[in-house]
C-alpha cells in the first residue's frame, strides 16, 4: 500500500514539474482561460465519454459512481480503495490564412482518491481546471509590431464528494468543489516615429485578478441487465450556476524591450485605483451544466455508449477585460460524444494482450466562444488502452487524439492538435480481513 502512494504522488509531482502553462491555445485569452479538466483518461479516451462505471476506475465527472458495488472488482469481492492520477502532452500547430507555427504544453491534470463505505462512497481530489497560456501579437500595415499580449495562470479545483447507493444499480452523489487561481496577463504597446523607427520606451499594461468561489456537482447513475448478456449503463450530472469572486488589481508601465532578446526592463510603474471604477471586486458566473448519457454493453468484454452535455456559457461575462479590436460573445456550448472500449478476456492468465482495454471515441464541441462572428467549435478523435499493471486492480492507462480547434475564417487561428495523455489507476483494499497473520 506504502508503494502505490509513494508511486502516486512522485507521478503526480513529475508531471506538474514537467509542465510549466497548462496550455499554448491563443483562445485562453478569452473569459477565464481554456477549459482543461474534461474528464480522466479512461474517459478522454472514449471520445470524453462519462457514463460508464466500474469499480477499478474513479469516475471524476459523476460524484455517483463513488458509491455502489458498480461492477464488483472480481468474484464479488468487496470494492477497492482507488487512486489516480493524470498528465498530459499537447502539440499544437496553430494557422492562419497566412502563416502557421508550432506550439506545445505538459501538465498536471488531476489527483484524486475514492474510499467505499457499504452503500456510501467518499472521493476526493485536486484538479486544474482551465488554463491560460498564449503569447500573442498584432502588426500595423508595415509589417511591425504593435501590441504584445501575454497571460498565464488559470482556474483550480479542490473537490470532496460523496455518493449513496440507493437501490442495487441506482446511484445518486454530490460533489462539493472549491475553486481557486489566478490569471495575470499585459500588453505592450510600441510606438513607432513618423520615419517607422521604434521608439526607445514602450509602455506595458499589467492585470491580475485572484478568483476564489465554491459550487456543487450533483450525479445520478444508473445500471442495469437487460438481458442476460447486456447491460444498459446511464448517468446524468447537473452543475448549477455559481459565483466566482474577482480581486483585481491594475497597473501601467513604462519599459524598454531589448528587440534581439525580447526581455523586457521596467523603468517605472504606476497602479491604477480600480476602487473609484468599481472593479477592484468583481464577480464572475460560472455558467450551470447539464448532460445525459446511456449506453449498453457486456460487463468486463465491451461498452459502447453516447452523451450530450450542454452549458450556458452565454450568461459568462468579464467586466475587468474587454476587447474593442476583436468582438467577441458568449453562446451556449454543448458537447456530443461517442465511444466505447473492448476486452478480450479480462481475467486471462495466458495472455497479458487479452487483458489490455482497447478504448475509442469521437466526440464534437460548441465551446461557446464566437469571435467575429465565427463560433469556435473542437472536433477530436481518441485511442486509448488500459494496461494491467501488477495484480487485475491496477493499471496504467494511455490515451492519444488527434482534431482541431477553431477556423482560420475572418483572420482567426485554426489549432490542429494532437494529445498524449497517461494516468495510473491504483487500487487496494483497506478493510479485508486476512486469513493469516
Amino acid at each position: 500500500m506504502i508503494k502505490k502512494l509513494v508511486l502516486v504522488f512522485i507521478a503526480a509531482f513529475a508531471i506538474h514539474s514537467y509542465g510549466q502553462e497548462g496550455t499554448a491555445s491563443p483562445y485562453s485569452f478569452y473569459g477565464i482561460g481554456s477549459l482543461k479538466f474534461k474528464g480522466t483518461v479512461e474517459n478522454r479516451s472514449m471520445g470524453g465519454l462519462s457514463i460508464y462505471n466500474d469499480s477499478i476506475h474513479i469516475n471524476l465527472r459523476n460524484p455517483a459512481s463513488y458509491a455502489g458495488k458498480n461492477m464488483a472488482a472480481f468474484n464479488n469481492e468487496s470494492r477497492p480503495v482507488k487512486f489516480t492520477v493524470g498528465g498530459s502532452h499537447s502539440s499544437i500547430n496553430l494557422k492562419s490564412d497566412t502563416e502557421s507555427d508550432n506550439t506545445s504544453s505538459s501538465t498536471f491534470d488531476y489527483l484524486a482518491m475514492s474510499i467505499p463505505m457499504g452503500k456510501f462512497g467518499f472521493g476526493f481530489g485536486l484538479l486544474p481546471y482551465t488554463s491560460v497560456g498564449y503569447k500573442l501579437e498584432s502588426v500595423n500595415g508595415n509589417g511591425d509590431t504593435e501590441n504584445k499580449f501575454r497571460g498565464e495562470g488559470g482556474l483550480n479545483k479542490v473537490f470532496l464528494g460523496l455518493g449513496y447507493q440507493i437501490i442495487d444499480g441506482l446511484s445518486i452523489g454530490i460533489d462539493a468543489q472549491y475553486n481557486f487561481g489566478n490569471i495575470q496577463n499585459s500588453t505592450v504597446e510600441f510606438l513607432y516615429d513618423n520615419d517607422g523607427a521604434l521608439l526607445e520606451f514602450q509602455t506595458r499594461e499589467n492585470n491580475r485578478s485572484d478568483l476564489s468561489g465554491l459550487n456543487f456537482n450533483l450525479g445520478l447513475s444508473y445500471k442495469k441487465m437487460i438481458t442476460e448478456d447486456l447491460e444498459l449503463s446511464s448517468g446524468i450530472t447537473y452543475t448549477p450556476e455559481s459565483n466566482l469572486v474577482s480581486k483585481n488589481t491594475r497597473s501601467f508601465s513604462t519599459i524598454r524591450t531589448n528587440v534581439v532578446t525580447g526581455q523586457e526592463f521596467e523603468f517605472s510603474r504606476i497602479d491604477t485605483d480600480l476602487e473609484a471604477l468599481g472593479l477592484l471586486e468583481t464577480d464572475l458566473i460560472l455558467p450551470s451544466r447539464f448532460s445525459i448519457g446511456a449506453g449498453v454493453g457486456k460487463p468486463r468484454k465491451w461498452f459502447v455508449g453516447a452523451e450530450y452535455a450542454t452549458q450556458k456559457t452565454s450568461n459568462f461575462s468579464n467586466e475587468l477585460y474587454t476587447s474593442a479590436s476583436t468582438p467577441t460573445t458568449y453562446e451556449d456550448a454543448s458537447t456530443f460524444s461517442l465511444g466505447g472500449f473492448y476486452i478480450p478476456k479480462y481475467n486471462s492468465y495466458t495472455s497479458y494482450l487479452k487483458r489490455i482495454v482497447y478504448r475509442a471515441g469521437v466526440r464534437y464541441e460548441k465551446t461557446g466562444l464566437n469571435i467575429n462572428n465565427e463560433s469556435i467549435n473542437e472536433f477530436g478523435i481518441s485511442f486509448g488502452v488500459g494496461l494491467p499493471v501488477g495484480n487485475f486492480l491496477s493499471n496504467a492507462n494511455l490515451g492519444f487524439e488527434i482534431g482541431k480547434r477553431g477556423t482560420t475564417n475572418n483572420t482567426l487561428i485554426q489549432e490542429d492538435f494532437v494529445n498524449f495523455r497517461i494516468s495510473l489507476s491504483l487500487n487496494d483494499r483497506w478493510f479485508q480481513k486476512r486469513k493469516y497473520d
